[in-house]
């Protein structure tokens, strides 16, 4: 005997009935549990792909956190090198100010650094040089009433060459060491009509005289430094009014001391060519080979200090 399903169907038309065989049950089944097994899996792709975007948005808000985060680490680093940068071109600006001060050129595709390193060199080096040779007036600059050169003497009344010049003072204005040296004489000179008389003797053939002195200050023998005091202007010996007779000597040649007076940092280059009897060249360079050795053993002996302290404490 045939199995089969009668479906029945009430409406308002009536009863209908339909016979389905087994074959068709079964393929019934199958495509509801297909439909079934298509929607759990549909709702378990959702759920998952759900938990992939909610980890997705946990990861976007991260990322969005460390993405302003870095942003305005960016905005305080730009404004730090924003910062740095302003002040560099101070420094720079400082440094070409310097550097235009002590008569340097800035260098050629030269860093900062090396800028500032050849900055520190040279000014070491010309404050040695203006140290050790005469530079700088030796008094208050009030002006010049005789000039280097021939002359008619104030009170011989006689043609004859002025070794030095004639600046003027007030009696009693104190002269000042124009570089290092040591006292080769100092009281009065009759001889030379000079009066009380001050001769420094300066390192490298350089001398100067201070003639027609109020007082001394120094004695014979005695070392100086730029800048000390070493007499008094006044109105001794030949002379007819209180001033400083001040004179250059290079090797016994007297130089006009005009250039000297006005050599500073500011104009550190205008006496080499002003003054030609000194051979500036091969000067500079004696004082550049022995600041030179003098850098190397004040470097000698710290590196002797630095490895002799951990020995002394042991």
């Amino acid at each position: 005997m045939d199995k089969h399903f009668t479906i029945t169907i009430h409406d308002e038309s009536g009863i209908k009935q339909f016979n389905l065989h087994k074959f068709v049950k079964k393929a019934f089944f199958y495509a509801l549990a297909f439909i079934i097994s298509l929607i759990i899996f549909a709702i378990g792709t959702i759920v998952y792909l759900q938990n992939d975007v909610d980890k997705i948005s946990a990861k976007k808000v991260k990322i969005t956190q460390a993405y302003k985060l870095l942003r305005k680490e960016n905005t305080r680093l730009a404004n730090q090198m924003m910062e740095k940068k302003q002040e560099l071109s101070e420094l720079s600006d400082s440094l070409e100010e310097i550097e235009k001060f002590i008569g340097l050129k800035p260098l050629e595709d030269s860093s900062l650094k090396q800028r500032v390193d050849f900055t520190k060199q040279t000014s070491q080096q010309r404050a040695t040089i203006l140290a050790m040779i005469p530079s700088g007036s030796p008094i208050e600059y009030n002006g010049i009433t005789s000039k280097f050169g021939y002359r008619i003497h104030p009170t011989l009344h006689k043609k004859e060459f002025h070794r030095g010049s004639d600046m003027k003072a007030k009696r009693g204005t104190p002269v000042h060491a124009p570089a290092d040296g040591i006292v080769e004489w100092a009281g009065y000179h009759k001889k030379s009509g000079f009066g009380y008389l001050v001769i420094l003797q300066h390192n490298y053939g350089f001398k100067t005289y201070y003639g027609h002195l109020k007082k001394v200050a120094v004695k014979s023998g005695s070392f100086v430094k730029k800048g000390d005091i070493i007499a008094y202007t006044g109105n001794s010996g030949l002379s007819n009014g209180p001033h400083l007779h001040y004179e250059v000597r290079f090797l016994q040649r007297p130089l006009n001391p005009f250039w000297f007076i006005k050599w500073t940092q500011e104009n550190y280059y205008q006496i080499f060519e002003k003054e030609k009897k000194v051979p500036w060249k091969t000067l500079i360079d004696a004082i550049s080979r022995i600041q030179l050795v003098q850098s190397t053993i004040a470097q000698d002996n710290n590196d002797t200090n630095s490895t002799l302290q951990p020995l002394q404490k042991q």
